[in-house]
């Protein structure tokens, strides 16, 4: 059964000298498919190009801005987005990576800015007819909140997902899957691997976000999407279910969620 990497910059600069050899070792480990979202206008084209480019490994380009990257951003270029977007609706697979994040909030005060852009991005989400990519820290009420205001009609992925049972529970009820990366590996993050063993199995996806999240034991490493079979087996850890059903199962979630019928 293969697998799918439903969150890696595999666009960062940090793999470009090393692509050929990580994504030929992806397909070696049965990993097939790998989900990209963007970050910032300025790496649209370059993301575009690279999932254009011939591969073992299916590389799907998501566009989107995320709550790291707004600085000198304003309207117009979520004007840019949306036109990016349907020009390049055939290839794209979602809108992401969007979010809210109360760390950056706080330290530029952007909060407002972050709500804006957010909206923005919902709302073209449901025109456009795709599901969405979810950053979150620090942020589950807000998000909930703004979700609530702008329901997503196309589902979505809460990525890289930290907290309780019933902010899981929030998010699986307004239509979302659950990112399940590298937090799991960690034995002190005992809430969230909690939660993840008592979710409904339809409601996960697996994901590094490499670069950035490395599992346990390779802290100050750059992460990879080779990283996905140690995430896998973390799961398995956590679970009841088989391995062969967990593989099946989560396969099914992405195929739902981003290639539906």
């Amino acid at each position: 059964m293969p697998f799918t990497d439903s969150h890696c910059h595999i666009d960062f600069t940090e793999f470009q000298d090393d692509l050929t050899r990580i994504l030929a070792d992806c397909y070696q480990k049965n990993i097939l498919t790998i989900i990209a979202p963007a970050v910032a206008p300025k790496y649209w084209q370059r993301l575009l190009d690279l999932c254009a480019m011939p591969s073992q490994c299916k590389l799907y380009p998501c566009l989107g801005i995320h709550p790291w990257y707004l600085t000198g951003l304003n309207e117009q270029d979520l004007l840019r987005l949306a036109e990016h977007a349907i020009e390049h609706l055939e290839n794209i697979v979602a809108i992401g990576e969007i979010g809210l994040d109360g760390v950056i909030a706080k330290q530029q005060d952007n909060l407002k800015q972050q709500l804006d852009f957010f909206e923005f991005q919902l709302y073209l989400a449901n025109q456009v007819q795709k599901p969405v990519i979810i950053h979150h820290r620090r942020s589950h009420n807000e998000l909930i909140e703004q979700l609530k205001k702008v329901p997503v009609e196309h589902g979505g992925v809460i990525h890289g997902f930290s907290g309780s049972f019933q902010q899981a529970s929030n998010y699986i009820d307004m239509g979302f899957k659950l990112g399940i990366g590298g937090t799991i590996t960690y034995p002190r993050a005992e809430k969230t691997i909690k939660a993840v063993a008592r979710l409904p199995l339809s409601a996960l996806v697996l994901e590094t976000d490499a670069p950035a999240m490395p599992i346990a034991g390779e802290q100050g490493k750059y992460n990879s999407p080779l990283r996905l079979p140690n995430i896998f087996h973390a799961l398995c850890q956590i679970r009841t279910e088989s391995p062969e059903l967990i593989e099946h199962t989560i396969e099914e979630n992405v195929k739902q969620l981003f290639f539906p019928m």
